[in-house]
């Protein structure tokens, strides 16, 4: 009987995996192909991502540097305007250019000839030679401001070198004032749009290809490997990438199948391919693992079923006084499994049906748990029986070992005291929730009765973290990390209605100085520094009297709080702004620069005053120290709000 049991055990079992083992081919396989589509999607979306920005990035350069060239040369004709009777020699003309920071400096007089020019060797050429020279006589003749030509960098026509020349109709015998440039950050910009620096920046998998295909000349444009690379297969023509959007098989170099997926964008093709051998390797891998991991579980069952026919009929007896004894002690989560004969099986149906009455609920509680995957346990305690009830996932919860768990669940006096413990630590703010470990918060409800009491525990600590990080995004500039300005003004209000009445507090507004310089000269991410390192400084301030934000830009506010006097909120601001003097930004690899910001305050002496009241006046103090000076701080004066003589300075 146990070799016929055995045989047909084993049969079962084995066509049992061969199903399973098939079925798990087939969903990996279209997994693999899902996740590397996803993956491919998500690369070429990036590459696309970069494209634009950098598209835009240039497009901002190249509007800001023609601006900034166009008032130079514009400022270049007005001075030689005014030098009409003096010789612009090379000397001078060379000091000239030093002093409008610009490469070159030329004269073209009405002839259309360079007359005069900062370089040496370009004095004497005739514009209407070259066709890089030739545009700019259309400006001759011209004496409006409107007059002007902001020439792409290309090749100069005297020595061949990349330059960009802006030129402007002058007065007088001046024809055209040209300054030229060196667009080394246009052209810096530029080589960050190549396909070539873009792969760079994408890193690739094992045998993983990027590439580009030009759809109107059906060339390949850049490959992550190189274009030395062999591009003649399959996977690299047009015509057979058209329709790999979603994903498909082509034949690559030496015959290697691909798997390629290809996206269009503007007028080229963006495309990513991964041999199917390495796709393959994932699954065969995954499949080894499974049929192993199957084979396992297939001894194991044979044995304990083998097992259980030997030993089970032998044992039975011994195994139901066991358990009976067991159920006497409270132990109520045994239950009587003696197989074997009819006579066995009858009395353990009988056990399990009168101890099923008793923890029938704890078992759907538990099975409901289970099934909605919710971080979520439950207990239960009646003080007619000296054991608790709980689900499967208590211990889980209370990061308690199987070991640690069984002691404390066999003593309900024991468990009370434990949960006690815990809800002894209520968190701020919340109900019912309760700080657990250092990153750890549960939620308990606990529902008491007279014969004991039920409670429901929770694992809330993905919501808390959650909801902690919504708040400081919801209160805190992304960029510096001060307050933003609503919530400024919400706790500053809620610090003026509860300040002490002999004490006095301010409210000052601060606007950087020549921010927009920085910006246009240095560039944004010189911006950024400059604003972070004015925030440090705020925050470096101490904690007892300061409170700062950003109110936008490059504008910012302060409270200055529980100070004795005004004489002490004069300290204060002293001291923050020696800390400003001493506080250098380095704009560029060569260029430093301290801070420099103008305030304006007003004292809180009004404890009727609100808070927007208050930020008004302290504007008002602002734009009036930004109009008489700036790098210093003024105070509002009652009665004389416009008045130019009612502010204090101080530095």
């Amino acid at each position: 009987m146990q070799k016929t049991f055995n045989k047909y055990t084993i049969i079962i079992i084995t066509i049992a995996i061969s199903v399973i083992l098939f079925i798990n081919f087939l969903f990996h396989l279209n997994l693999l192909k899902t996740q590397q589509f996803n993956t491919f999607f998500a690369k070429t979306q990036q590459m696309i991502h970069t494209l634009e920005n950098n598209r835009m990035e240039l497009d901002l350069l190249r509007k800001n540097l023609d601006e900034d060239y166009l008032t130079r040369a514009r400022a270049a004709a007005y001075v030689l305007d005014r030098q009409k009777d003096v010789s612009m020699d090379v000397a001078q003309m060379q000091y000239l250019a030093d002093l409008l920071n610009v490469d070159e400096l030329h004269i073209i007089n009405e002839n259309g000839i360079i007359a005069s020019s900062s370089v040496s060797q370009y004095v004497g050429i005739d514009m209407a030679d070259h066709k890089q020279t030739r545009p700019f006589l259309d400006l001759l003749g011209g004496d409006s401001e409107e007059t002007y030509l902001i020439q792409e960098a290309q090749p100069n026509a005297a020595e061949d070198k990349i330059m960009q020349y802006v030129g402007v109709a002058g007065k007088g015998q001046i024809g055209v004032v040209q300054v030229g440039f060196t667009p080394t950050r246009q052209l810096e910009a530029q080589s960050r749009n190549t396909y070539d620096y873009i792969f760079s920046k994408f890193p690739t998998d094992i045998d993983e290809e990027l590439f580009v295909v030009d759809i109107s000349t059906q060339t390949v444009l850049g490959h992550s490997a190189g274009l030395h690379k062999d591009l003649n297969a399959d996977c690299y023509r047009l015509d057979s990438l058209l329709d790999c959007e979603k994903g498909a098989y082509r034949e690559g170099t030496d015959g290697t199948v691909m798997y390629v997926v290809s996206r269009r964008y503007d007028d080229v093709l963006l495309c990513a391919a991964l041999p199917r051998s390495v796709l393959f390797q994932k699954l065969w891998k995954n499949m080894t693992a499974t049929f192993f991991y199957l084979l396992f579980i297939e001894t194991v069952i044979v044995f304990l079923l083998n097992y259980l026919i030997k030993r089970k009929v032998i044992n039975g007896i011994h195994s139901i006084i066991g358990t009976l004894d067991s159920i006497t002690k409270g132990n109520l989560d045994v239950e009587a499994d003696v197989s074997g004969n009819r006579e066995f099986e009858i009395l353990s149906t009988g056990i399990n049906a009168m101890v099923k009455s008793i923890v029938n609920l704890s078992d759907r509680i538990s099975a409901i748990i289970e099934m909605s995957g919710i971080p979520l346990a439950a207990f239960e305690y009646e003080r007619s029986i000296n054991r608790v009830f709980v689900t499967s996932g208590l211990s889980r919860l209370l990061g308690l070992s199987e070991k640690e768990a069984a002691l404390l669940y066999q003593n309900a006096a024991t468990f009370d005291n434990y949960i006690r413990s815990v809800t002894r630590n209520p968190m701020k703010g919340e109900e019912n929730i309760y700080r657990f470990a250092q990153d750890k918060y549960l939620q308990i409800y606990l529902s008491e009765s007279s014969d004991g009491y039920l409670g429901v525990i929770t694992d809330v600590t993905k919501d808390i973290r959650q909801k902690t990080l919504l708040h400081y995004e919801n209160t805190h500039d992304p960029l510096t990390g001060l307050y933003k300005f609503d919530y400024f003004k919400e706790i500053s209000a809620e610090i003026l209605r509860k300040a002490n009445p002999e004490k006095l507090s301010a409210v000052a507004m601060i606007d950087l100085d020549y921010f927009k310089s920085i910006n246009d000269t240095y560039g944004h991410d010189a911006g950024d520094r400059y604003l972070q390192a004015f925030a440090d400084v705020m925050k470096s301030m101490p904690e007892e009297h300061f409170l700062y934000a950003r109110r936008s830009g490059d504008e910012f506010c302060m409270l200055l709080y529980d100070c004795v006097d005004s004489a002490e909120i004069l300290s204060c601001l002293n001291a923050f702004y020696e800390a400003l003097h001493k506080k250098e930004v380095l704009l560029s690899d060569t260029q430093s620069k301290t801070i420099s910001a103008s305030c304006g305050f007003v004292l809180t002496d009004n404890i009727e005053n609100s808070i927007t009241e208050l930020l008004r006046r302290a504007d008002e103090a602002l734009y009036e120290v930004k109009r008489n000076t700036k790098g210093v701080y003024g105070e509002y004066h009652k009665g004389c709000r416009h008045s130019t003589n009612s502010f204090g300075f101080s530095i």
